[in-house]
């Protein structure tokens, strides 16, 4: 029988993956409920657990570490797994901190990983990396792989096709008689935001349409910040009749608002969403949604990392993954089907 992973500790226990790692590892406080969750969990699969150290010292296993943030997005939850699972799968082990999109405590986890003597980094950088994070990684010539958060430098990186992707969606929308369409977008700074909100425009320059700035509103990535942007472009006049929101955690909190208000999804105001979850199908009306490949981006960048520690000399890579759209009732086509977004060549 096959040894139990992390994963299915976590699945037991009824916690994320990154839960699992803080109670091993001991790199956040957790609360004792949970911490008690996790021991009976790992007690019943018979979970081994190779302290760093030892494993260090004896040379058997490479550390990895993994720096990004650990809220709770279902996206995240994902990427996370898909480092699990191919680091398993070849014989590596991780540590994992919580940069809470904090650059200062992001510096800090850098820190703190690399006084591991973890032998490369896998991370997700905030908005202010190049001073603290990226700067600490060149120092110490530490081989690192950034995902999701795709930057404009030579390095080894793996995300998706956000502006493709947001152009899809939104083009969408305007395709199917929207005019006014807006765009709840993500922390100013990060490059999925930039990427996304490019995409925006694209869609409109391909219908031939002009863009009204205020239409574009910072929903700061988080449930409370969807809320209070879709609120926004809700006292507009005229107020759009269609909306993308930039991620998952938003779309939480726009729902919340339209429920406030009172309106109607589709029919007074039509929605299509970055990042799938499995309760998109649930909501009624049921959304229209770009699902990233979150699992896949998780497992190639343990694969770029893993040739980047085998030749320090290859070329750098950017991998960029299609995702797909999935054609629900939110944006009011009356259709169902799935839309593959391919990679590029």
């Amino acid at each position: 029988m096959p040894d139990a992973t992390m994963t299915q500790v976590a699945k037991v226990a009824g916690v994320s993956v990154s839960t699992v790692s803080h109670v091993l590892n001991g790199t956040r406080p957790v609360a004792p409920q949970t911490r008690e969750l996790v021991m009976a969990a790992i007690e019943e699969l018979g979970f081994t657990h190779k302290p760093v150290s030892r494993s260090l010292a004896a040379g058997s296993t490479v550390t990895i570490g993994v720096s990004m943030s650990l809220a709770s997005s279902l996206y995240g939850q994902e990427l996370i797994a898909g480092i699990e699972a191919e680091s398993l799968r070849q014989g590596m082990q991780l540590l994992m901190s919580d940069t809470r999109d904090d650059p200062v405590r992001e510096e800090r986890v850098v820190a703190n990983l690399l006084a591991h003597h973890v032998r490369g980094l896998i991370l997700s950088p905030t908005e202010g990396w190049e001073r603290g994070a990226l700067r600490l990684l060149s120092e110490h010539s530490v081989p690192f792989v950034v995902v999701d958060r795709v930057q404009d430098l030579r390095i080894d990186q793996v995300g998706v096709e956000n502006e493709s992707g947001a152009a899809s969606v939104v083009e969408h929308l305007l395709a199917t008689g929207h005019e006014r369409v807006g765009i709840i977008a993500g922390r100013p700074g990060l490059s999925t935001t930039t990427e996304r909100v490019a995409g925006y425009r694209l869609a409109h320059r391909r219908r031939g349409l002009d863009v009204d700035e205020r239409y574009i509103v910072d929903g700061d990535s988080t449930e409370n910040g969807g809320r209070q942007a879709m609120s926004t472009l809700l006292q507009l006049d005229p107020r759009p009749t269609g909306v993308f929101i930039g991620n998952d955690t938003m779309t939480i909190g726009a729902l919340r608002a339209l429920r406030q208000a009172g309106l109607s999804i589709p029919g007074e105001m039509a929605l299509v969403c970055f990042d799938d979850f499995p309760w998109a199908d649930v909501f009624e009306p049921r959304l229209t949604t770009v699902a990233q490949p979150s699992f896949a981006i998780g497992a190639r960048a343990v694969q770029l990392l893993t040739r980047r520690l085998q030749d320090p000399k290859a070329p750098a890579q950017t991998l960029r993954l299609g995702g797909e759209i999935t054609h629900r009732d939110s944006c009011g086509c009356r259709r169902r089907r799935r839309e593959s977004l391919a990679t590029p060549q």
